[in-house]
């Protein structure tokens, strides 16, 4: 059985195995997937913008005529050199193609696939997994170790280094998708440019906000009280691709923002002084509902909704499989805490 894990994974990546020229590449973690199928494929040829080079095929097209795949991987180039086939798969099966090519004798030909979350009896990965001329590859999202390279990897190149403090927050808010944590990086190293030391104000002003807009009216309506918005969005969320990681990191960052504010009513602040000042701003559009979510939530309440919430971005770290049901769950049940009144 060739399922990769770990170090095995880095190792087969920094020198891929001959004698294993298909390679299945699957999680939940899409920039991951891309980022190990644009780096096999730079590796397999000579210019992996050479169109005769690399031939690329969609998934469900291919599940038509299976086959295709197999009369691509044995074509030989016109003009010589290797060559390299890159798949991404679909809702359709075309695991019969594989399997057939899996049982041949490929050469100088490499053929990456590229696929969601397929779960373990799936053709696809059981044929990979089994097959002694393939690997499939699992790609997950990052751990804190897997983060704590990437952050040095990125700002090493800029020359760069993070404080304490700016680490630590900047932990909290990347993990979900490795494209777009590494993309944040990039971002905050050019903000920082020529200044030695990342520090908390450069994350604050550059990444606090990589959860995008699109997911505020989750968190709003889970603070808010409005389950059936939770439900809504969060559907919307998950079709477009979005990991539930990320959700959860954006609902902690509100939760701590929170906290802090009602903190601050208490001791006497108005709370429009709150809605209309501080750090991180809040975007006009919603004021409304951090201002609802200060009249229902006490900080004594909010304590163990931000536990909840750490408790939870935990479980689907280990749970990769059931995050989406995970995170839906949680903020659904600080949806209808809200109502509650004390």
């Amino acid at each position: 059985m060739v399922a990769l894990r770990g170090k095995d994974i880095d190792a087969f990546l920094a020198r891929p195995d001959a004698a294993r020229p298909l390679i299945l590449l699957y999680g939940p973690d899409a920039g991951l997937v891309r980022e190990r199928a644009e780096a096999l494929i730079a590796s397999a040829v000579d210019n992996p913008d050479d169109p005769f080079s690399v031939v690329r095929l969609d998934g469900d097209e291919l599940a038509a005529e299976p086959s295709r795949l197999v009369d691509e991987a044995m074509t030989v180039p016109l003009f010589g050199g290797r060559r390299a086939i890159r798949v991404r798969a679909g809702s359709r099966n075309f695991a019969s193609g594989v399997e057939t090519l899996s049982e041949m004798e490929v050469r100088d030909c490499r053929i990456v696939i590229e696929a969601g979350d397929v779960r373990p009896e799936s053709p696809l990965r059981k044929i990979c997994e089994k097959a002694r001329t393939a690997v499939a590859i699992g790609c997950y999202p990052d751990t804190e170790r897997d983060l704590a390279r990437l952050i040095d990897e990125e700002l090493r190149v800029g020359g760069l280094r993070i404080a304490p403090d700016a680490r630590a927050s900047l932990m909290a808010l990347l993990g979900g998708d490795r494209q777009a944590s590494r993309n944040e990086l990039r971002k905050l190293a050019l903000f920082a440019h020529g200044e030695g030391e990342v520090t908390l104000d450069h994350v604050m002003a550059v990444v606090a906000d990589a959860s995008e807009m699109k997911l505020d009216p989750i968190v709003d309506g889970a603070f808010g009280g409005r389950p059936d918005v939770v439900e809504t969005e969060f559907g919307k969320a998950m079709i477009a691709g979005t990991y539930p990681g990320v959700i959860i990191s954006a609902a902690q960052r509100h939760a701590a923002w929170l906290h802090k504010s009602a903190l601050a009513v208490a001791s006497g602040t108005p709370a429009s002084a709150i809605l209309e000042g501080g750090f991180p701003r809040l975007h006009f559009s919603r004021k409304p509902s951090a201002e609802l979510a200060l009249r229902n939530f006490s900080p004594a309440r909010l304590l163990p909704i931000i536990d909840q919430l750490a408790a939870a971005a935990l479980d689907m770290r280990k749970q990769p499989g059931l995050a989406a049901a995970i995170a839906q769950r949680t903020l659904l049940s600080i949806a209808v805490n809200a109502r509650r009144k004390g």
